[in-house]
């Protein structure tokens, strides 16, 4: 019997994770066993270390298991920004969890698993690997979504976010299957080499995009995002609106670039509804929102829109525009519920808008900061929202979707409403009572920090960061 070569490079980012995380385990069980200081202190090491690794490998190409983990420029890409998404996730729990009295070494080990599960996610080239992975990383956060157990909505939060996924992946199981039995084989690229189209294959096809449009919470499978967004933890929160879509977005490109080429199936024209379907219920929906997560959580829908006119326009300016998006997304939606749990601290679970009326007068600088975030969201210069924004319409338009890009515009502009509505509150609505005492968080302002350094300078100076995102998609579209 002949076993795979195994290739230790190609697993690097996913081993020294995987290791820390079991280290996390261990030591939460020596002595002091009271003090849980140093847990995360360790898996952001561990998480440094990572992100180190993959600048380490930049540059190379390297497979393992015969093909079914890629690591490549497209995935060394996405594991730095899935890296940025839990560092940051961890700095924001330390002083979080620690007022709450609930630090636990499983809390810190569960957020590593699931980044492990996104890791490989974004290096799979094999369905399998893909639904493995994927598995890892849902499990991991459905237990961290009903993390607060005395909490009736995390438990709720939990419990939906479990029994919808369950379903989606039986329907992504069910895709492969059908997949496997139209080509005979699991391997992307393969799948792709192979000639005709075969109903069996378009079947399991849109089998598979039930599954991702799950992960990545497009209309019409959003319905769990609110729920979930409001009833975990904020802490949770952020990783799944960050961390858990850059991996389904990994992912779901690489199996369209790389498994479904337009010889075989042309998914342009149901990308182009869900794109417009996602980004208008999502604004909408958001506007009548009053719990500022929930409004985030629709928020967060629409920018799933955008993205989707990223893959709708296709090519290397398209690819590349929507994995630029998700590096500035996940600085600017981490900022942003960031700020959010400080003040969460400071004031109980107050999260509706009222709650934030006067802000900027008890908390000058979190409103500043909330704002330029927000700002971020809507799209305006010199921010990275607004550079993201225009990379995206502008690959649609040059691919000939000009309507498409009106109507992300349109929607752009109705998104500004609800977001400078919650700017008005902070700085032009009197407090209904006086404002909470300030929250003072070293990790979480250091958070903070990096998610405002990262959204100006990727307002700035994109162009190297562009040129890195179309350069990554590049080899996929060969």
């Amino acid at each position: 019997m002949q076993f795979p070569a195994v290739s230790v490079r190609a697993l690097l980012p996913a081993l020294i994770v995987l290791g820390t995380a079991g280290l996390v385990l261990v030591l939460d069980l020596l002595p002091p066993r009271a003090r849980k200081g140093h847990l995360p202190v360790l898996s952001l090491a561990g998480i440094v270390l990572a992100l180190l690794s993959t600048t380490w490998l930049w540059g190379e190409e390297t497979r393992a298991f015969h093909g079914m983990i890629v690591l490549d420029g497209y995935a060394l890409f996405l594991q730095l920004v899935i890296c940025y998404a839990a560092g940051l996730v961890v700095l924001l729990s330390i002083d979080y969890l620690h007022e709450r009295g609930l630090e636990s070494g499983e809390y810190y080990a569960l957020v590593l698993f699931a980044t492990v599960g996104m890791l490989l996610m974004a290096a799979a080239g094999d369905l399998i690997v893909v639904f493995l992975s994927l598995e890892l990383m849902s499990l991991s956060l459905y237990v961290l979504a009903g993390y607060f157990r005395a909490r009736l909505a995390s438990g709720e939060a939990a419990m939906k976010y479990f029994l919808l996924g369950a379903f989606a992946s039986a329907f992504f199981l069910y895709g492969i299957a059908l997949v496997y039995g139209a080509t005979g084989t699991t391997n992307l690229d393969r799948i792709g080499a192979s000639t005709g189209r075969d109903s069996l294959l378009t079947i399991g096809f849109a089998l598979l995009l039930v599954g991702f449009g799950f992960k990545i919470s497009s209309v019409p499978f959003h319905m769990w995002a609110p729920d979930v967004y409001v009833g975990a933890p904020t802490s949770v929160t952020v990783l799944v609106a960050t961390g858990s879509k850059t991996a389904a977005f990994a992912a779901l490109i690489r199996v369209l670039v790389s498994a479904f080429r337009g010889g075989q199936l042309d998914s342009t024209a149901l990308l182009w509804v869900l794109a417009v379907a996602t980004m208008t219920v999502g604004n909408v929906v958001a506007i009548a929102q009053s719990n500022l997560k929930r409004m985030l959580a629709y928020s967060s829908v629409a920018h799933v829109g955008y993205m989707l006119v990223g893959l709708t326009a296709g090519g290397a300016l398209g690819a590349g525009a929507v994995l630029f998006y998700l590096l500035v997304y996940t600085f600017t939606t981490a900022g942003a519920f960031g700020v959010v749990l400080l003040l969460e601290r400071a004031a109980g679970e107050g999260v509706s808008l009222a709650d934030y009326a006067g802000l900027a007068r008890g908390h000058g600088v979190l409103a500043l900061v909330l704002s330029l975030f927000l700002l971020s969201l809507i799209g305006i210069p010199p921010l990275g929202g607004f550079v993201g924004k225009f990379y995206l319409f502008g690959a649609a338009v040059r691919s000939g979707y000009v309507g498409l890009a009106v109507i992300g515009v349109l929607n752009s502009a109705v998104a500004s409403y609800y977001y400078l509505r919650l700017i008005v509150y902070m700085y032009m609505r009197e407090p209904e009572a006086a404002p909470p005492p300030s929250a003072t968080s070293f990790a979480g302002g250091l958070a903070l920090a990096v998610a405002l350094a990262g959204v100006i300078v990727l307002g700035v100076m994109p162009a190297p960061f562009i040129d890195l995102a179309q350069a990554a998609v590049t080899p996929l579209l060969r």
